[in-house]
């Protein structure tokens, strides 16, 4: 994709299509205003008539516009003056994308960037024009058989600028915002692949591929062996009834000399049954969505090699299958995790905590300036937040607002989260050092406790994205979240904001 910038005025530039704005009660936005004037005031005709909408969200496609050179105009409504948030400014350009796309759009020009969108600069508005244009052209047709749709070729995207001082920070963001939706790209195939193509060993040659030809970028793989020898016994309890062998996949990019590096821990259960503890049958086919936490972290990686970024970064995955057999592990049976903590496995199917928990300690050995784990790891979270922010847990109040400001700047929302001795009382076991579960009150709280008890002396927070990382229903499919929220993390961490 090709990005540029213009202090052009909306109808003097020869493209595909130019996206404008309009608001509520007939007030239009900088490129419908120019619009308007150059079609002799045909744009507020339409509007009056109730040919285009103004609602946040909708988008009116006007072919031949008198007075534009443009071929098409992309109308999108802003809702109300003065409000319009960096989500409505997402919805809006993503609107007019997927109203183009059965066109053969090659070029467009977007003038939403000259609104006034709350907490946004030139850089922001930008990247979230271009993520959000690469959120709506994702498509995931690799399974499917015949002949596919060709896709929009789109090949060149224009930001409009108010004045030249403002083409850097443009050109910035664009640049950051291609980078990561092409991350959040990465962690859409991984999640939506099923489970038998996207295995343990599926993740491992896919981080393998993508160090190939990096040299800033490495990946080590470490079989059940090793991690039998390193004493996971944890992580090794939830593979045990699984045929495919397990995965410790380790991805460091170096990019900052000596300095202490930025740790990712994802959770990649590939296929969660549940276990002993089997789930329900309805809607068990969305296991296979129980690995984007490792996907996310394996797609925040891609987005920031990319990116080139001066800061070094490494990824843990475990992987691992969640099966029930002969030799699977048992409710009450009791496991030693590498820390050397032992743990009773009271549910089989609160698996995620028990591959993390080994990956954590292993993690130590890399000195994290900060550790952050993300995980599908309760239904608890869900009932909590739905499925509009991820829930937020640290050891450090200072790395929790961190995490919370990143999610807010990069429109990937998530919402601080407690923890205390209170809801670690709920793991006592009478048998082991805790159990794998505390109950069902406060379940998402409990499950982060868990992992914090191995985690003293690192800086370290848990991401429980089990309420955002997949849709259901009609739009079923993973959402590449929080790509953007951790690459904004390690973005403001590699001092490459603007």
């Amino acid at each position: 994709m090709k990005y540029f910038t213009t202090t052009s005025k909306a109808s003097r530039r020869s493209v595909d299509c130019v996206i404008v704005g309009v608001y509520n009660r007939g007030k239009l936005g900088a490129g419908a205003t120019d619009v308007d004037a150059a079609s002799k005031g045909q744009l507020l005709k339409l509007i009056k008539s109730g040919d285009v909408s103004s609602q946040a969200g909708a988008c009116t496609v006007l072919p031949g516009v008198a007075g534009v050179k443009a071929d098409r105009v992309a109308v999108v409504g802003l809702g109300k003056s003065g409000a319009v948030s960096a989500s409505t400014f997402r919805k809006a350009t993503a609107a007019a994308i997927r109203s183009l796309a059965d066109t053969k759009t090659r070029s467009i020009l977007n003038t939403l960037t000259l609104e006034s969108v709350k907490g946004c600069d030139a850089y922001y508005l930008a990247r979230h024009s271009v993520e959000s244009i690469g959120d709506a052209l994702y498509r995931f047709e690799q399974m499917k058989s015949g002949r596919k749709k060709p896709p929009m070729p789109l090949s060149m995207i224009g930001h409009s600028i108010a004045k030249r001082g403002d083409a850097a920070k443009t050109t910035r963001g664009a640049d950051h915002g291609d980078a990561i939706a092409n991350g959040v790209a990465v962690a859409k195939d991984l999640g939506n692949l099923p489970s038998n193509v996207c295995t343990p060993s599926y993740l491992a040659r896919a981080a393998k591929k993508m160090a190939s030809g990096n040299g800033k970028l490495t990946t080590q793989i470490l079989n059940e062996a090793e991690m039998k020898r390193l004493g996971m016994g944890s992580l090794l309890s939830v593979t045990a009834g699984a045929i495919e062998p397990a995965k410790m996949i380790v991805m460091k990019y170096k990019g900052g000399g000596k300095d202490q590096p930025v740790v990712l821990v994802g959770k990649g259960v590939t296929f969660d049954t549940g276990g002993i503890s089997l789930k329900p049958g309805a809607g068990m086919d969305e296991m296979k969505f129980d690995m984007c936490g490792a996907a996310s972290v394996i797609g925040t990686m891609a987005a920031i090699a990319r990116m080139k970024l001066p800061v070094n970064l490494t990824v843990v995955v475990p992987a691992v299958v969640n099966m029930p057999a002969g030799d699977a592990t048992n409710p009450g049976d009791i496991v030693k995790s590498m820390s050397g903590q032992t743990i009773e496995v009271l549910n089989t199917d609160a698996e995620g905590r028990l591959i993390l928990c080994d990956a954590l300690t292993y993690s130590r050995r890399f000195k994290p300036a900060a550790i952050i784990d993300v995980a599908t790891l309760t239904g608890a979270c869900v009932v909590a937040l739905g499925h509009h922010r991820c829930a937020i847990y640290s050891n450090n109040d200072a790395l929790r607002d961190e995490v919370f400001a990143a999610g807010n700047s990069a429109e990937d929302l998530g919402w601080p989260m407690p923890l205390g001795e209170q809801y670690n009382a709920q793991l006592k076991s009478n048998f082991a050092d805790m159990a794998n579960i505390g109950g069902p009150g406060g379940g998402s709280v409990t499950a982060a406790c868990f992992l914090e008890r191995f985690t003293d002396g690192m800086n370290w927070a848990h991401l429980d994205i089990a309420g955002v990382a997949w849709k259901s229903g009609a739009q079923k499919g993973a959402t590449g979240r929080p790509v953007s929220l951790l690459s904004e993390f390690v973005l403001s961490r590699a001092g490459a904001l603007p």
